[in-house]
C-alpha cells in the first residue's frame, strides 16, 4: 500500500483544515463510502482480496438553489442527499463484494428509500406518540408528558441499535464504520494515512451519524414540548411535519460539535452520542482500514483535481 503524501499539502484546501474535515462517510458491504462536497467515493474489498475504488461526482443541490444551503434548511437537504447516496453506495458495494452483477432500477431504489423513511417515521415518531397517549392522564404538565414520550422514542432507538448489533454481518459493517472514523480522525490530526498510524485513533467521532440521530431524538423533545398536548390526530401530524425542522436544528448542532470537538463542554454535552458509538462501531483490522484510506484518498484527489481545473479556467479568462 502506498504511503499517503496528501496529509500536509492539503492542510489549507477548502475541504479540510486541521482538527476539522468536511468529509463524512458510511460503512457498506465490505467497504467504505467517503463523501466530500462535490464527490463520493466507494472502496470495497473484493472476493480476490483486491480493493475496488470508484469515484462519483455529486453536485450539491444547494449550488443551483442557494437558499437550500442556508442554515437550518441545509440539514434536511443534506439528510436527503445522504440517504440517496447511501442507498446507491450500499447497492454498488453488494456487486463489488460478491462479484455479481446485481442491478437496482431507479424505481426499486426509490421504493427502498420510501420504505426506509416510512419505517423510521412510523417506529420512532408515530409509535411513541400512540404509546405515550395511553399515559397522558398521568402527566398534567405538557413538558413532562413530552419528555416521557421522548424517552420512549429514545428507548426504541436504543433497542433497535442493540438488536441489529447482534447480527454477524452487521458487526462486520460496524468494523468498517470504525475504520471510517479512525481514518478521518488521523487525517484531522495530520497523521500519515497508513494502518499502523491510524489504528491508535478512536473509533468514536463527534460528527458520526449515530450521534446525529441521538441529537434528533433529544431535540424532538424540546420542539414537541412547545406544542403542549394537542388532540392525537394533530399530535401525529405535527410529529411528521416537524421532522425537517428537527433535522435542521440537529444538523447545525452536529456541525458545531465537529468544529469544537476539543472543547471540554462540547465533549461532555455530546458524550452520550459518543457512548452509543461503542455499539455502532467496532475495532477494525488493518485490511479494513486500508479500504477506508483508499476511499478517503479518492475524494481528496477528486477535490484537488476539481480545484486545479477551476484555477486553470480562471487563469484562461
Amino acid at each position: 500500500m502506498q504511503k499517503n503524501n496528501l496529509n500536509t499539502k492539503n492542510r489549507n484546501n477548502a475541504s479540510c483544515k486541521r482538527k476539522y474535515c468536511d468529509i463524512g462517510g458510511q460503512a457498506v458491504i465490505e467497504g467504505v463510502m467517503m463523501r466530500s462536497r462535490n464527490f463520493w467515493a466507494l472502496a470495497v474489498r473484493k472476493p480476490d482480496k483486491s480493493i475496488s475504488v470508484n469515484i462519483y461526482p455529486q453536485e450539491p443541490v444547494s449550488i443551483k438553489h442557494k437558499f437550500l444551503g442556508w442554515p437550518f434548511i441545509r440539514g434536511t437537504v443534506s439528510l436527503a442527499e445522504s440517504l440517496a447516496i447511501g442507498f446507491k453506495a450500499l447497492s454498488y458495494s453488494v456487486n463489488e463484494a460478491t462479484d455479481e452483477d446485481i442491478k437496482f432500477s431507479k424505481k426499486e431504489m426509490s421504493i427502498s428509500i420510501i420504505i426506509a423513511v416510512l419505517f423510521t417515521v412510523g417506529v420512532f415518531f408515530v409509535a411513541p406518540t400512540l404509546i405515550g397517549r395511553s399515559f397522558q392522564s398521568f402527566f398534567a404538565n405538557s413538558f413532562i408528558y413530552n419528555l416521557f414520550e421522548g424517552l420512549i422514542r429514545i428507548l426504541f432507538f436504543l433497542a433497535y441499535i442493540f438488536i441489529v448489533s447482534t447480527l454477524k454481518d452487521i458487526r462486520r459493517l460496524f468494523q468498517y464504520h470504525g475504520a471510517e472514523h479512525k481514518t478521518i480522525a488521523a487525517f484531522e490530526n495530520n497523521e500519515e494515512l497508513i494502518p499502523e498510524k491510524i489504528q491508535k485513533y478512536s473509533t468514536l467521532h463527534m460528527r458520526c451519524g449515530t450521534n446525529f440521530l441521538l441529537i434528533v431524538m433529544i431535540v424532538a423533545i424540546f420542539v414537541f414540548a412547545l406544542l403542549g398536548k394537542p388532540p392525537i390526530y394533530w399530535r401525529i401530524i405535527s410529529r411528521i411535519v416537524l421532522i425537517p425542522v428537527i433535522a435542521g436544528i440537529s444538523y447545525e448542532l452536529i456541525k458545531l460539535a465537529g468544529r469544537f470537538a476539543d472543547n471540554k463542554f462540547v465533549h461532555i454535552l455530546f458524550y452520550p452520542g459518543l457512548l452509543l458509538q461503542k455499539i455502532t462501531t467496532r475495532q477494525p483490522d488493518d485490511s479494513q482500514i486500508e479500504v477506508a484510506v483508499q476511499s478517503f484518498k479518492k475524494v481528496i484527489e477528486a477535490e484537488d483535481g476539481r480545484r486545479i481545473e477551476k484555477l486553470k479556467k480562471e487563469d484562461g479568462n
